[in-house]
């Protein structure tokens, strides 16, 4: 990770920042709220942080010039236009850049912690589905390297474990 330039998208409060960092990277750090970069900035300060909405990347973030962007727990949440999120992301990634996704499942969101479901999967009350995400990469012109579920949460610990149902997933995608 030493000397790679990262763009952290929804970098919260900056605690994966900060690990980025720590591992020797050049991160520049977007968040939609002013008061997580703030706090972001007190944990990491040698962070170039830019207020920007993950599906509407500034020009200036566009520039083809990071070798990885690195997208953490809570995206998903408040993603609308997967395929706008996924645009943005291979224009700032240079070739052979890549991408890392690693969030709660969608399919979390329409379940409850008793294995009921409590909304539909394809409603407009939850976030993407993998298949329009994933389509969203690929339309980007990035190419799906994997994606990984998983039955535990460790961005969501409050979460009911159940090997039954994925609770988290990682996509990696890389630009050509």
């Amino acid at each position: 990770m030493a000397d790679k330039h990262v763009l952290h998208l929804q970098c919260g409060t900056g605690q994966a920042t900060a690990e980025l960092v720590a591992l020797g990277a050049l991160v520049t750090a977007t968040d939609l709220s002013s008061e997580a970069i703030e706090a972001a900035r007190l944990r990491a300060p040698d962070v170039a942080y830019v207020h920007a909405d993950v599906q509407a990347l500034p020009i200036e973030l566009r520039r083809a010039r990071f070798d990885l962007v690195y997208a953490g727990g809570g995206i998903l949440a408040n993603l609308d236009d997967a395929a706008a999120w996924a645009t943005g992301i291979a224009s700032a990634l240079r070739p052979d850049g890549e991408l890392l996704f690693h969030d709660h499942h969608p399919l979390s969101w329409s379940i409850d912690d008793s294995l009921h479901w409590r909304g539909d999967y394809f409603g407009a009350e939850t976030p993407p589905g993998l298949g329009l995400l994933v389509t969203g990469v690929i339309e980007a012109g990035l190419i799906v390297r994997a994606l990984e579920e998983f039955p535990s949460s460790t961005l969501y610990p409050w979460l009911h474990q159940t090997p039954h149902v994925p609770r988290e997933f990682l996509l990696i995608a890389g630009k050509p």
